[in-house]
């Protein structure tokens, strides 16, 4: 990739892909395109076949989906299978009609199967069923996935693609019910703390086992991708470092300085047991994140009090 090159990111809106944006620019690529939702909806066909016709971008780089938490998912599956399936047909076929070159398409390790091994290895995606909390959304990606590694099988393509684990930072979606658990849990205890609550209850049991990567060291492993002349097919982008919920909980209640109990409410779904990705191929690529876990949040715990005192906060 040269610095020349006009670098178009989907989503460039979002918590990741405005990383992404952030990271490019570090690195010295000036040319970098980006459009809001508003400006350009990517579940419309007709539209997104317009700009990429119009921009032809030397590189794209799809990071825009239609996320969701536990509850979201469940509760929403067909918007999110109906949204992402668009967001990837549209985007990834209007790229190669517009002779893009390179593209990064970014799925997601929740969308390997529910009792993959541990740590999860790339050559585990659909070897079995699916978690089914969010089966609509793996299903839509999956199908991104494919569309990228047949168009770079059929047509010689560098259309390749990354699996980042859990995300959080900079730009997170704060929801009461739509957000991730990280995230959910920075304003769960930032407000109990605020309110002065002597109990914060969580969902489940607290012992799921997730890894989780900030969105700067996903952006910086993805700049990192698009540089090498022939990339990984498929890669998992994750941390190494698992915890699970219930010390996650113990970090940000830490770190937002919440002294109260924390109770848990067993009616809750856990969701997978275990989620760790293989990044064996990652780490032989040179590549090491630079956040740990309790650096991390303490980094996005102060993005969430700026994006809240500016009033950009999504929540």
């Amino acid at each position: 990739m040269k610095l020349s090159d006009k670098i178009y990111v989907a989503g460039s809106g979002g918590m990741v892909g405005s990383a992404i944006e952030r990271a490019l620019r570090a690195a010295g690529y000036e040319n970098v395109i980006g459009r809001t939702h508003r400006e350009l909806d990517l579940a419309n066909q007709a539209q997104t076949l317009e700009f990429f016709m119009d921009e032809k971008p030397d590189v794209a780089v799809i990071a825009a989906a239609k996320v969701g938490g536990i509850y979201a998912n469940a509760a929403y599956p067909a918007e999110f299978i109906e949204a992402n399936l668009a967001i990837a047909l549209n985007t990834i076929t209007a790229a190669r009609k517009a002779g893009v070159k390179r593209l990064l398409y970014l799925g997601s390790t929740c969308i390997y199967p529910r009792m993959a091994p541990q740590p999860r290895p790339e050559s585990a995606l659909l070897t079995g069923p699916l978690e089914e909390t969010n089966e609509g959304y793996a299903i839509a990606k999956i199908a991104g996935l494919k569309l990228c590694e047949f168009f770079r099988k059929q047509y010689g393509l560098c259309y390749h693609r990354a699996m980042p684990t859990n995300l959080y930072g900079e730009g997170d979606n704060y929801h009461e019910k739509n957000s991730h658990v990280l995230p959910a849990l920075i304003r769960r205890f930032h407000e109990a703390k605020e309110k002065g609550l002597e109990k914060v209850e969580l969902w489940g049991t607290g012992s799921p086992l997730r890894e989780f990567l900030h969105v700067d060291d996903l952006a910086g492993a993805c700049v990192m991708l698009l540089n090498l002349d022939n990339p990984p097919d498929l890669v998992n982008l994750g941390s190494g470092e698992e915890v699970t919920i219930a010390e996650l909980a113990n970090i940000v209640a830490e770190t937002v300085g919440y002294r109260g109990e924390i109770t848990r409410d067993l009616s809750k779904p856990d969701g997978t047991p275990r989620k760790l990705c293989d990044t064996s191929l990652l780490r032989s690529l040179g590549w090491k994140p630079k956040y740990d876990i309790r650096s991390g949040v303490a980094a996005a715990y102060k993005s969430f009090k700026e994006e809240l005192a500016s009033g950009k906060i999504r929540m």
